[in-house]
């Protein structure tokens, strides 16, 4: 489902959700995931059943080096805000603040839905098909995105 030119996509299923990136066979510090969220960390969420996370992902142990891949984002905000829409937010991780994200929370969905999961991975594809060209031309300019 996601766009051709970006690279060798990989994904690792962990007992919360999916991860996904391109390149390397081991996964990058930035990357994109899909994951069951504590309703703790989820804005919003006292009073819910369930809170899931999709999108973006800057997890480098150097605080400086997430801010940098998100400042790359913020910076064609215009691009993703009208694909994406408000429900992405770019701003510190949910749970660790020293870690950057572009994601979005969905609330009491039914996670045992057989159809639920082409759901994520669609809004999933939805993120990298905008955001990874991004990346992409900022590697490639130079700018400090990595892959």
């Amino acid at each position: 489902m996601t766009p051709d030119g970006l690279g060798d996509l990989h994904c690792r299923v962990h007992r919360r959700g999916i991860k996904i990136w391109f390149g390397t066979s081991t996964p990058p510090r930035a990357h994109y995931e899909a994951q069951v969220l504590p309703l703790r960390l989820a804005p919003g969420g006292a009073g819910r059943r369930s809170a899931l996370e999709i999108g973006f992902h800057a997890e480098y142990s150097k605080e400086p080096e997430n801010e940098a891949e998100l400042q790359v984002l913020e910076a064609a905000s215009e691009t993703w805000r009208r694909e994406l829409g408000d429900e992405a937010v770019a701003g510190a991780f949910l749970g660790r603040d020293s870690w950057r994200r572009l994601s979005e929370v969905w609330f009491d969905d039914d996670l045992d839905d057989p159809d639920f999961g082409f759901e994520i991975a669609s809004r999933l594809v939805d993120y990298v098909s905008v955001l990874e060209p991004v990346r992409l031309a900022a590697t490639n300019a130079g700018q400090g995105a990595r892959r």
